[in-house]
């Protein structure tokens, strides 16, 4: 009768676990190691890229169940490109209208799994308070612990395009191109 119980509280606790382990996990970004980039195209002639260093976000995986979700904040006012005219002229009225709108966002609305790991990201992204739909996907993904931290993280890249016209933002077109590209680093802690 005693091993029946033990069997019985071994096969509990051992439901208990995987329950655990497939439970959803949530990540804070990491705002040191999430840089949103992008590219466009400049007259023409070259592709012009610039960086949005201070954003903060929340996402929680559930790699079990192949879903998740994510919300990114990004502060508009933190556009850099290396060139001061170039960075007042973005966050002036004529594209992000930094004084207006601080930040723009990204909600996700699906995580799509490949072989286990997140490969999609769809949601809305919302800029000068107009919202559009955007696909991002994963060039890579990776869980693992820091090195120097011994914390667990989760990272990749992702890449997507998106007109910003349809945001609203038509100055210089078609000298500075409707199409931009998306280019994101993304590394996040668990919490």
């Amino acid at each position: 009768m005693k091993r029946t119980y033990r069997m019985i509280g071994a096969a509990l606790a051992a439901g208990v676990a995987a329950a655990a382990a497939a439970a959803p996990v949530s990540y804070t970004l990491d705002p040191d190691h999430t840089i949103p980039r992008f590219e466009i195209l400049h007259n023409g002639f070259s592709n012009h890229i610039g960086a949005f260093i201070k954003s903060s976000g929340k996402s929680t995986l559930d790699f079990a169940a192949g879903t998740g979700s994510v919300e990114v904040t990004i502060e508009t006012a933190s556009f850099l490109s290396g060139h001061a005219f170039m960075e007042k002229v973005v966050k002036g009225p004529e594209f992000f209208d930094s004084e207006r709108f601080p930040t723009m966002t990204f909600r996700s609305s699906r995580i799509r799994f490949d072989g286990g790991k997140p490969s999609v990201v769809e949601g809305d992204l919302t800029i000068l308070g107009v919202t559009r739909p955007v696909t991002l996907t994963f060039t890579n993904f990776a869980c693992g612990q820091h090195p120097r931290t011994k914390k667990d993280q989760c990272g990749g890249n992702l890449i997507g395009a998106i007109k910003r016209s349809d945001f609203g933002m038509k100055a210089y077109i078609p000298a500075i191109a409707d199409d931009v590209k998306l280019l994101i680093q993304v590394e996040a802690f668990k919490d």
